[in-house]
C-alpha cells in the first residue's frame, strides 16, 4: 500500500484528492494538511510514500518545502498555475496536475506513482537489484547500471549510452547523476563524460576506449582516474 498524504491551503481540493485516492486500492491516504508547518511536523514523525503537494502556499511555496523534507517521497504537484512545470520537472516530481483536474487525468498521476512504488519494491528480483530510476518526460524509466556503457553531458540532458539498447535521454545535471552512483564504479572522467570503471578497455593518450567508442580525460579529471585505476589493479 502507498501511504499518501496532500498538502494545499484549499479545503476543497484536499477534499478531492482524499475522495480520488479512496477508489485506489493500491493508496492509503493517510492525513490531508492546510499548512505546511504541520505537514512537515508530521512528515518527521511518520514515513509516506507519496505527497500531494500545491506549489502556491501562504507560508512557504510548495517547492520550498519540499526542499526542506527530511527524505523526499514520491512527489505529485497540485497547482493552479502552469508557469511552475519545469521547476516541478528538476524536483523528479513524478507528475504535475494543473486545477481543476478530473478523475481520468488523477488517475493518470497516480498509475505512476505506482509503477515506480513497484519498481523499487521489486527490486530484489535476481539480476535487478542495481538500477536507476529516472523521469522521462513525466514517465519512468528503469536502466540497469551493468548495461550502462557512458554517460555523455548535453548541456542540461544527459545522453545514457547503453549496451544493446537505444540511449536514453533525461533532463539531468552531472552532478545529481555521480550523487546517485558509488564512486568505485563510476568515475567522471571529462565535464562532459562519466563511465563505468569496469568498462574500461583501454587508456591511451588520454583517450579511454568503450565499446569501440573514444572518451577523452579532461586534465582535472587524470588524478583521480589514475588513483582508482591504479586502486583496482
Amino acid at each position: 500500500m502507498i501511504k499518501a498524504i496532500a498538502v494545499d491551503d484549499e479545503p476543497l481540493a484536499l477534499e478531492l484528492i482524499e475522495t480520488f485516492c479512496k477508489r485506489f486500492e493500491f493508496i492509503q491516504f493517510e492525513k490531508s494538511f492546510s499548512k505546511t508547518g504541520a505537514a512537515l511536523q508530521y512528515i518527521g514523525k511518520n514515513q509516506i510514500d507519496l505527497l500531494f503537494l500545491d506549489i502556491n502556499m501562504p507560508a512557504m511555496s510548495g517547492i520550498e518545502f519540499y526542499n526542506t523534507l527530511p527524505y523526499k517521497p514520491m512527489l505529485i504537484f497540485t497547482t493552479s498555475y502552469s508557469e511552475y512545470a519545469l521547476e516541478s520537472y528538476d524536483l523528479d516530481a513524478i507528475d504535475y496536475l494543473l486545477k481543476p483536474f478530473t478523475f481520468i487525468r488523477f488517475e493518470k498521476a497516480v498509475s505512476k506513482a505506482n509503477e515506480m512504488y513497484n519498481m523499487v519494491h521489486n527490486a530484489t528480483v535476481a539480476g535487478q537489484s542495481k538500477f536507476l530510476l529516472l523521469k522521462v518526460d513525466y514517465g519512468i524509466v528503469k536502466i540497469v547500471l551493468a548495461d550502462i556503457l557512458f554517460i555523455e553531458g548535453l548541456d542540461n540532458y544527459l545522453k545514457i549510452h547503453l549496451q544493446n539498447q537505444s540511449p536514453v535521454v533525461v533532463r539531468l545535471t552531472m552532478k545529481a547523476l555521480m550523487e546517485k552512483f558509488s564512486d568505485k564504479e563510476f568515475i567522471r572522467v571529462h565535464r562532459s563524460y562519466i563511465i563505468p570503471v569496469s568498462r574500461i578497455e583501454s587508456l591511451k593518450q588520454k583517450i579511454i576506449t568503450i565499446a569501440g567508442e573514444e572518451i577523452p580525460v579532461g586534465k582535472n579529471y587524470e588524478d583521480n582516474l589514475k588513483a582508482i585505476l591504479h586502486r583496482g589493479s
